[in-house]
């Protein structure tokens, strides 16, 4: 059985990212990038397909003799985890160096009292588990000392260790079978340095790392990066964490933000809802900032407006729904048969075949994220205006085709609710761009346009509304509901308490609700073409948060809030669902539709608090 989702920590570099278990395995780590090949996979199958080891020896885990907490330190991506033993307490520190050469993963183990053994293994595997590198020891030609070393092909990374005296290299690293171990008995006092570096194998490893000033240097960039979050409102701490975990999956070089760090983590377990969102999907991206906006982080923002810019220039017709990290746009679907999944949820995927779907929602969220840029003062650049004017003429132009709406829905294409509405919300913002904010357009266009919002708005309707159930549904062709519905007052299509509209939310609460979460929507009514079920989509029940705030039901929009956070791990960190059932978090993690979906709500309850305490005039 694999490690619990939820027991793992996030560390990062702003390039990649590692999920460290409790126990103090890393078990995910991809080398260079988000979405480079992992050479830690252990989180999708066993040891033997990747980890770095550092913690208490199993025998003590299982006999109940270890106390293990951790924190982030200095609101950072430095984890801290504490192992308190019957002998002793020591503590790890992990981080990964961002502005470094290479790719660096730092693991500074402190004895606090006592004497404390904890088993380390090192266990490299290139290839997503697959690949069993060349080890070897050789010296750093930086500082003479001996480091062990794993090449494959184009990777290499090196282990640097701590200084010992030669009556204590029995801590040392050895190779046993294809994995190095050792025990290492630290004592109150030490302080142990590990440094994983990766590099491409033609090249000579970097210096060593200062690890105290790499530790003072990410704690004080975090500092600065969250001084300019605004907010002050309820729920403040899981704001912040939810705050730096968007920034964590944020590539430092060119803007583009990944929907979480990893692939293939399941739906449900054992079935086949398991795919890869170690990608920037234009939609996801937009939402995040639009996220960021909300908290005064606009001057931290606008790297991925001009990641936007780059990765979509070319013909309208060729606009994909995502794209890698760097706006590349091949990333074909394949799978990893020799990894066993977790806990045996097969097949394990990399790269994502719906990047050819067509899903009409995705240039809304996008002209909404730019539109908050401009509102905030933060100007249009003559190529970005061109840029979103030429999308919208192509919209124009396809807006009426069935597609594969925000779920990615691997059945037949339909006509969306949701797409619909976010169709319109295109057109509205383009009208506003033009009316309110003074962008320029060739004469005709800006009445083509308005005539265009007035027809999607129609077309919602009469395609999404349906007078028998009294309600808007998924599609056009079923009576069934879907929780993407919520955001139709959240983007200005609808008021909250529109009649049409709240019986829409009842039944939302009366068919999705499980065990007071929403699921994404009915999966035995077969319109997404997968067999299976899942479990409540995380976001789905922030936008009810936020839903009922606008409706003035606060009680049980704090109640539901409070629930939400709840469901995060010890460190903040959610999932992409959450199974009630057993009690576990479900799916890619940690994942930015349910942060960004955290820190909307929060705003929207601040605002909604705001509203209610002030006298009316």
């Amino acid at each position: 059985m694999n490690e619990p989702i939820e027991n793992h920590g996030l560390i990062g570099n702003r390039r990649t990212a590692a999920l460290v278990a409790l126990n103090g395995s890393i078990n995910w780590l991809c080398l260079p990038r988000f979405d480079s090949d992992a050479v830690f996979a252990a989180l999708l199958g066993e040891p033997g397909n990747g980890r770095w080891l550092i913690g208490p020896e199993p025998a003590a885990l299982e006999a109940g003799q270890v106390r293990t907490t951790r924190r982030q330190v200095d609101d950072a991506l430095i984890l801290e985890t504490t192992h308190e033993t019957p002998t002793g307490s020591v503590s790890v520190l992990d981080l990964m160096p961002s502005g470094e050469a290479g790719t660096h993963v730092i693991r500074r183990i402190r004895g606090i009292a006592g004497t404390v053994r904890l088993q380390h293994e090192w266990v490299v595997r290139f290839g997503y588990g697959d690949v069993v590198p060349w080890m070897h020891r050789d010296r750093d030609p930086h500082t003479g000392r001996e480091v062990l070393v794993a090449v494959a092909g184009p990777d290499q990374v090196i282990l640097r260790g701590p200084v010992l005296p030669q009556a204590d290299r029995s801590r040392s690293l050895r190779r046993i079978g294809r994995r190095h171990t050792a025990v290492l008995e630290v004592s109150a006092g030490d302080i142990l340095d590990f440094e994983l570096c990766w590099l491409p194998s033609y090249r000579e490893a970097p210096a060593p790392i200062d690890v105290d000033a790499a530790i003072r240097r990410d704690a004080q960039e975090s500092e600065q990066w969250l001084a300019a979050c605004n907010y002050r409102g309820p729920y403040v701490g899981a704001v912040r964490t939810s705050v730096l975990v968007l920034r964590a999956l944020t590539h430092q070089d060119t803007g583009g933000i990944v929907a979480a760090p990893t692939t293939s983590l399941p739906e449900q377990l054992g079935g086949e809802r398991n795919w890869d969102y170690r990608f920037t999907w234009l939609r996801d991206a937009a939402m995040t900032v639009q996220a960021l906006l909300s908290v005064g982080l606009e001057e931290r923002s606008t790297p991925w407006r001009d990641w936007l810019l780059r990765a979509v220039a070319g013909d309208p017709e060729d606009l994909q729904i995502m794209y890698t990290v760097d706006g590349a746009r091949q990333l074909p679907e394949r799978e990893l048969p020799h990894l066993a999944g977790y806990d045996g949820s097969r097949p394990v995927r990399v790269g994502n075949g719906a990047v050819d779907q067509r899903q009409s929602d995705v240039l809304g969220e996008v002209l909404i994220a730019l539109q908050r840029f401009r509102r905030l003062g933060i100007a249009e650049t003559r190529s970005s205006w061109q840029l979103q004017r030429s999308l919208v003429q192509q919209l124009a132009r396809t807006w009426r085709i069935p597609d594969n709406g925000l779920w990615e829905i691997r059945g037949s294409a339909r006509r969306f609710t949701h797409s619909m509405v976010m169709v319109w919300a295109a057109f509205d913002t383009a009208v506003s761009a033009v009316v309110d904010d003074g962008q320029p357009v060739p004469k005709g266009v800006l009445e083509h346009w308005q005539d265009l919002r007035e027809q999607a708005r129609a077309d919602v309707m009469r395609w999404g509304y349906n007078d028998t159930v009294q309600s808007f549904t998924q599609h056009d062709a079923t009576t069934e509901v879907d929780a993407s519905l919520l955001v139709m007052p959240l983007v200005g299509f609808i008021t909250a308490d529109d009649p049409r509209f709240a019986t829409t939310v009842s039944r939302i609460e009366h068919d999705l609700m499980r065990d007071g979460l929403l699921l994404r929507y009915r999966t035995q009514s077969g319109v997404d073409g997968l067999a299976g079920d899942e479990h409540p989509f995380l976001i789905c029940s922030f936008w009810l948060v936020s839903v009922y705030a606008l409706q003035g039901r606060l009680d049980e929009a704090h109640a539901l809030m409070r629930k939400l956070i709840g469901l995060s791990n010890d460190v903040g960190l959610l999932s992409e669902e959450y199974s009630p059932e057993l009690h576990r978090q479900m799916g890619n993690f940690p994942q930015a539709f349910s942060h960004l979906g955290l820190v909307q709500a929060a705003v929207q309850l601040a605002d909604a608090d705001r509203r209610a305490a002030t006298p009316p005039a």
